[in-house]
C-alpha cells in the first residue's frame, strides 16, 4: 500500500473517519492527542478504540496518534489500547525525544500480541538532537514524522520552510540511515494550494515520501505531486532494465546503482509491486 498522504482526524469525529478515504487519502491518522479538548480524551479513546477493533478494508492505513507518552493521558491511551482489541497498523508518538520511549511501547506491544507498528513524531529541539539514535531505536519503527508547528515553538522559529530546513535534512538522513520512511508534516494555510503544492514538491526534492494533511481537500495535490509521472515510471523501468546489464546509458546519462536505487523508489512511489527486474526475467523465463 502506498503512504503518500496522512490525514488528521479528530477521533472524536467517527463521522468523519470514512471520509479520509473517500477524500483519496492513503493514511487516516485517528488523533487523540491535539485535536481533542482535555475533557474529551476519555471518550475520543473510547471512539477511537471501538473502530479501530474492527476489521480494516485494506484500503487505507490506519494509525492511532496517542497522546505524549510522558503524560497522564498518554499513559491510559496505551494502557486501553494494549487491553482492548484494536489493532491500528500504526502508532503516531507525539513528543519522540529518546530511544527509550519507542522501546517501551515496542516492549508493551510485544507482551500484549499487537504487531502494530511505531511512527516517531520528531517535534522538538531535543528530539532533532537525538534523532538518530530514534531512528535506530527499534525494528517495530516504521518511519520518522517531522512535527513543524511544535518544533518552531521550541525553536522560536517561523513555521516556514527556510527555518526548518536545517532540522528537515537531518530527519530526512535519519530515516535514510535507518532505512525507514520519512514524513513530512501538514502544510497548515488551507487556502493556499500553491503553497502546498510548492512545499510538497521542496519536501521530495529533500527526501520526503510523504506529507501529512489537516483538510481533506489538501489531500488531491498532495497525492498528485508524490505520484510519478507516466514518463518518470517509463524511465524508471528502463533504467533498471539497463542495470541487469552493467553500467548503462538511458537517455543519454550514464546508469549506476545510485541511479537505480532512485529508480526503484520512483516505482515504488507509483505503486508498482515488482521491479523491473523481476518482471523482465519473467518475461525471459515465459519465452
Amino acid at each position: 500500500m502506498r503512504r503518500r498522504s496522512w490525514l488528521f482526524t479528530p477521533a472524536t469525529k467517527p463521522d468523519r473517519f470514512d471520509r479520509a478515504a473517500e477524500a483519496g487519502a492513503d493514511v487516516l491518522i485517528l488523533d487523540l492527542e491535539d485535536a481533542v479538548a482535555p475533557a474529551d480524551k476519555a471518550s475520543a479513546r473510547k471512539t477511537a478504540l471501538d473502530w479501530l477493533s474492527g476489521p480494516g478494508d485494506g484500503s487505507i492505513t490506519r494509525v492511532l496518534r496517542i497522546n505524549a507518552p510522558g503524560t497522564l493521558a498518554g499513559l491510559e491511551d496505551l494502557q486501553a489500547l494494549l487491553r482492548s482489541d484494536a489493532r491500528p497498523d500504526l502508532i503516531l508518538v507525539p513528543k519522540t525525544d529518546s530511544a527509550d520511549t519507542l522501546r517501551l511501547i515496542d516492549e508493551l506491544l510485544t507482551e500484549a500480541g499487537k504487531t502494530t507498528r511505531l511512527v516517531a513524531l520528531i517535534e522538538s529541539a531535543r528530539g532533532i538532537a537525538n534523532v538518530e539514535t530514534i531512528a535506530q531505536a527499534t525494528p517495530r519503527l516504521d518511519a520518522l514524522f517531522f512535527g513543524a508547528a511544535d518544533l518552531a515553538a521550541d525553536l522560536g522559529a517561523e513555521v516556514a520552510w527556510e527555518p526548518l530546513l536545517a532540522a528537515r535534512s537531518r530527519v530526512v538522513n535519519a530515516a535514510a540511515l535507518a532505512g525507514i520512511a520519512a514524513i513530512d508534516s501538514p502544510f497548515f494555510a488551507l487556502g493556499d494550494e500553491a503553497g502546498l503544492r510548492a512545499e510538497t514538491h521542496a519536501a521530495v526534492r529533500l527526501g520526503f515520501s510523504a506529507k501529512a494533511a489537516i483538510h481533506p481537500r489538501q489531500i488531491a495535490a498532495i497525492n498528485e505531486v508524490l505520484t510519478p509521472t507516466p514518463e518518470q515510471v517509463a524511465e524508471a523501468r528502463l533504467i533498471l532494465a539497463e542495470n541487469t546489464k552493467g553500467v548503462g546509458v538511458v537517455g543519454g546519462r550514464m546508469i549506476d546503482e545510485a541511479i537505480a536505487r532512485k529508480a526503484r523508489r520512483v516505482l515504488a512511489a507509483a505503486g508498482e509491486a515488482m521491479a523491473p527486474e523481476a518482471m523482465v526475467v519473467q518475461a525471459g523465463t515465459r519465452g
